[in-house]
């Protein structure tokens, strides 16, 4: 502004001033504009702090530590990684304690990772992430992270002394990925760590742990563009976890659960991905598991435990096909109970003749035979008990459940 007036008023006076005059007022303004010149050029080298003060660049002068660290990025950004490292190392073993010292573990990483050494970088990433948490290269480091978990989740190999990868690196995926989240919970790194750890899980068909990943994915972030792969892929996992009549069917249930969900939810997606489908197959798994302890306890020798879960078969799954057939041998084994239990059972004889055609006396042979006896006691049953170890040799006409089991 000072020079912009003093040239103003030369413009004015000229026309009125004599030739000695303009010289004087010449040097008078070439007096004035000296300093403002060499604060120009002094301006040109200074930045604004913080505190709107203007101070001096921290890599003028060569021999700083910043100008240094700067090298080293140099070195970095030409593709020199090795000279970068060992810049930056000796940079790190001369200032243990400098401002910067994030930013050079950050490049020690960096040029570990240009040089084919991921898991040596970890080791740098992770101490800048647990020692400078407020750093501006924080996040910085975990996306680095984050990129060298979803490597090893996909398959790469760790070098073996840093020759061969020969070296599984599944544990060290597992955990960065569910570090990362508790560092950064809610963001959007964060979700993909997320998700990229429950298809890990998936991938590895470790069904329980993909089940629970994807669950806590959809809690976590609902609105997120991949909460529908996530609500499915759930659905997937929980289904395909159960193995058959013999084993745990809590899956089965929660599975039946989420899909009535998806359909109140997003009634489109169920539709495409077949959920009344889905929910059919359930509905038979889930009385085959019924219909298989009832075998087995009446293969022990308790048919009242056996009828217990009889009864409890047919009131909930009046339309299976395990029901069919726990009907067409019901007549055997209720000649079994008790009198004081058989007043209070069902009326089996009306639902035979309801879903079977059958008289109580009647045998149909178009229904098939019960398969073989099971291997061995359900590993969790859906009524508490203490269950005896089977015979030797299985008591004629009983009640046995097919021992296939399939996934539904």
């Amino acid at each position: 502004m000072r020079r912009v007036s003093n040239i103003f008023l030369v413009q004015c006076v000229q026309p009125s001033l004599p030739m000695s005059g303009l010289i004087v007022l010449g040097c008078l303004v070439i007096g004035l504009m000296g300093p403002m010149t060499s604060e120009a050029v002094a301006q040109e080298v200074l930045k604004l702090s913080a505190d709107d003060r203007w101070m001096p660049p921290a890599d003028a002068d060569p021999d700083s530590p910043a100008s240094q660290l700067r090298q080293a990025q140099l070195s970095l950004a030409r593709g020199d990684a090795s000279r970068a490292y060992n810049l930056v190392n000796g940079w790190i073993d001369r200032f243990p304690a400098d401002p910067l010292r994030a930013h050079a573990l950050l490049l020690r990483g960096d040029a570990l990772l240009a040089q084919g050494d991921e898991f040596k970088a970890l080791y740098d990433y992770e101490e800048l992430v647990r020692l400078y948490s407020g750093s501006d290269v924080f996040v910085t480091a975990l996306q680095r992270e984050f990129s060298i978990a979803k490597a090893y989740a996909n398959g790469l190999k760790r070098k073996f002394f840093g020759t061969f990868r020969w070296l599984n690196a599944d544990e060290e995926a597992q955990e960065v990925l569910i570090r990362i989240q508790e560092r950064l919970p809610g963001s959007e790194l964060a979700e993909q760590a997320g998700m990229e750890l429950a298809d890990f899980y998936f991938r590895k068909r470790d069904l329980q742990l993909a089940a629970e990943a994807y669950d806590l994915f959809v809690q976590n972030y609902p609105r997120s563009r991949q909460v529908e792969k996530a609500r499915l892929r759930l659905i997937y996992s929980l289904c395909a976890s159960y193995k058959g009549p013999l084993y745990d069917a809590r899956g089965l249930f929660e599975a039946s659960a989420r899909l009535k969900e998806l359909q109140a939810l997003d009634p489109i997606t169920a539709q495409r991905v077949g959920a009344d489908a889905l929910l059919v197959r359930i509905y038979e798994s889930e009385a085959s598991k019924l219909l298989s302890e009832a075998g087995w306890y009446e293969y022990t020798g308790d048919p009242i435990s056996g009828e217990l879960y009889i009864r409890r078969l047919v009131t909930r799954y009046p339309k299976s096909i395990a029901t069919l057939i726990a009907l067409k041998h019901i007549p055997e084994l209720f000649a079994r109970l008790p009198l004081s239990v058989q007043m209070k059972c069902p009326d089996y004889a009306k639902l035979r003749q309801e879903l079977l055609g059958l008289s109580w006396d009647a045998a149909d042979q178009a229904v098939p035979a019960l398969g073989a006896p099971p291997e061995g006691a359900p590993s969790e049953n859906t009524l508490p008990g203490v269950l005896s170890p089977p015979p030797q040799t299985p008591p004629p006409n009983e009640l046995l459940p097919p021992t296939a089991g399939g996934t539904p």
